[in-house]
């Protein structure tokens, strides 16, 4: 039987499984609802798959996703590798404005006292003591990044966080964390259609030993081969309004799946999960992000990181995204 692909995170010695959960959609903000009850048997039956590595933020429903997280992993915290972030905070307006979720501005700060704030909370609401991981979600210009290390730092030291990783960053972001003392990892986004980071991110990552963590490596379920061109979005659910979900952009993922539903009838998988093992197969990229929102979803996830592709599938995969998406690296 096959097992679970794992690998480190950075150089800490922290093992977590390569494909993990994300839990954006759990939270239930701009994807249209949640279901707790599903959202909690998607994480057990991800753990029971061989997942290890859980993905949460405090943004995600206003704490809610965490909350979900830390009930469903009650009684199972020492086999999960725990990430959350900070910087997105609702109780003070310190910091750039970034965006307004349930009628409250959220602003973007990364300052000492506001991730000690944080922290706190994150750590109630995941019924644990420590986070395996803590990344500074969208990054803010108002805070020196030295500021920002600096706390994180003492928090490690306090046994509060083992490691820390930041996300959504420039290379001149990058650059300045790393003069700052380094992190384990940063979390990007990284699929088929968005592959900016190869250029940006992913050599200075390998160079120095940085993990890199892809989210929406199913570009929002475009991915997954089963979103029609005529499918019609409605309520509050980003992919409404997005230029990825266009026919046109439809069409041409279509083109893609062309090749890789073959090679998942080869493997007895579905093309989802074919399109995750690409992903975990390009150089540098470390780990998948995939949400699930009921047990299907996250057993389904999981078995990717089972996958072994050959380097002629992935090569003829990646033949295939290079001729049909052409806006991949912009």
């Amino acid at each position: 039987m096959s097992q679970m692909l794992k690998r480190e995170i950075g150089g800490t010695g922290i093992q977590a499984s390569a494909v993990g959960l994300g839990t954006w959609a759990i939270g239930g903000w701009m994807w249209g609802g949640t279901d707790d009850a599903a959202a909690e048997d998607a994480i057990r039956a991800g753990l029971d798959a061989g997942i290890t590595l859980i993905d949460t933020a405090p943004a995600y429903g206003l704490g809610h996703a965490e909350e979900v997280v830390g009930r469903a992993i009650d009684g199972r915290r020492d086999g999960v590798v725990l990430a959350t972030k900070c910087g997105l905070v609702w109780h003070e307006q310190r910091g750039p404005y970034f965006f307004t979720q349930a009628d409250l501005p959220v602003h973007r700060d990364l300052s000492g006292a506001a991730i000690r704030h944080e922290v706190e909370l994150s750590l109630r609401r995941l019924r644990t003591d420590r986070i395996d991981l803590y990344i500074t979600h969208w990054q803010d210009p108002s805070t020196p990044i030295a500021e920002t290390v600096d706390t994180l730092k003492a928090l490690q030291a306090e046994g509060k966080i083992l490691a820390f990783a930041a996300s959504n960053t420039s290379p001149a972001d990058l650059n300045a964390y790393q003069q700052a003392g380094g992190i384990a990892a940063v979390q990007e986004e990284y699929s088929m259609l968005s592959r900016r980071i190869e250029e940006s991110h992913l050599p200075v990552c390998r160079e120095s030993g940085i993990s890199v963590m892809g989210y929406s490596v199913l570009s929002l379920g475009l991915l997954s081969g089963r979103i029609p061109a005529d499918r019609v979005f409605t309520g509050d659910d980003q992919r409404k309004n997005d230029p990825r979900f266009s026919v046109e952009n439809r069409l041409r993922v279509e083109e893609v799946m062309k090749t890789v539903r073959p090679i998942a009838e080869g493997h007895g998988a579905s093309p989802a999960q074919i399109v995750i093992a690409w992903t975990l197969a390009q150089p540098g990229l470390t780990f998948a992000l995939c949400g699930a929102r009921n047990p299907e979803q996250a057993r389904e996830n999981a078995r990717a990181g089972e996958l072994q592709l050959s380097d002629s599938e992935v090569a003829a995969i990646t033949q295939a995204v290079a001729a049909n998406l052409p806006m991949t690296r912009s």
